[in-house]
């Protein structure tokens, strides 16, 4: 018994090679440096979702905020059997720099992307956004991903692009505290969640809440077990310095703050709702 114990936990701890492991050996049939006794042992534990083939779609635009999508990736990357795709809005896959300057390398463009994928995440930004709402051929694109996709997602304003997309009409749907009340001049309901489901459209609230979207999604296309070794094996147990975090749990003046620095974007993004772009 304590050997088993010894091993499903070493097994829980290497996910994230497990994963490059079971890549590496699918094609031959085997798992590669895994054992048999080791397969069944996390099989009886995680289940039936041990192994899956999704396909997981996570766009890329310059200037988005690299916490809403390498969160999510962490969780997405772990999941045996799945491809990611890192999706860049640009021509060639030049690594593409986030609002603050953190690049990340895209691999593969919009049109080599599959047309039909399981998860289609959005990340959200504030002028970036911004631009990438006015793009016309990105957002098509997202209309024609998001008509076939099994899961629709967004972390933070990214759901703001969903809603210029045509997504999110008639939807409860969440998004950053600023941004949120915006939603529904593009139709949708505005819900004060973190995470919100409405069919399969999952939205979640500022930066930090991408994790959330991404063990909820975990959980869905794996089950509790699954999630719940990823969020043991990324030690997810969040535990603030102090109280914040919200407009409810943060001193008026700060939030008075805030809300002042991005209300330009906020602006910005009201005045996009005029001619969201028609579902594809």
């Amino acid at each position: 018994m304590d050997t088993n114990r010894r091993n499903l936990l070493h097994g829980l701890s290497a996910t994230a090679l497990l994963a490059r492991y079971f890549d590496a050996g699918a094609s031959a049939g085997t798992t590669s440096s895994l054992s048999e006794e080791h397969m069944k042992i996390m099989t009886r534990t995680l289940g039936a979702g041990l192994n899956g083939q999704e396909q997981v779609a996570m766009l890329l635009y310059p200037r988005f905020t690299a916490l809403d999508l390498v969160g999510p990736h962490y969780f997405f990357a772990c999941l045996l059997g799945a491809q990611i795709h890192l999706v860049t809005t640009e021509k060639d896959l030049t690594p593409v720099p986030s609002d603050l300057g953190l690049a990340i390398t895209p691999t593969v463009t919009m049109a080599d992307t599959p047309r039909d994928l399981d998860v289609l995440l959005l990340p959200g930004g504030t002028d970036g956004t911004v631009s990438l709402m006015r793009r016309a051929d990105t957002m098509t694109w997202i209309s024609d991903r998001a008509a076939r996709a099994r899961y629709v997602t967004s972390v933070c304003t990214g759901s703001m692009i969903l809603a210029k997309a045509g997504v999110l009409k008639g939807r409860k749907a969440t998004s950053h505290w600023v941004a949120r009340p915006i939603l529904a001049d593009f139709g949708a309901h505005p819900t004060d969640q973190r995470v919100i489901r409405d069919g399969n459209v999952i939205t979640s609230a500022g930066v930090s809440a991408g994790i959330d979207l991404a063990i909820t999604l975990v959980e869905i296309l794996r089950g509790r077990p699954y999630a719940e070794s990823l969020m043991l094996q990324a030690e997810y147990a969040p535990e603030p310095p102090f109280s914040g975090g919200t407009p409810t749990t943060t001193p008026r003046e700060v939030t008075a703050t805030i809300d002042d620095m991005f209300a330009p974007i906020a602006a910005q993004l009201r005045a996009l709702a005029g001619n969201s772009h028609p579902p594809a």
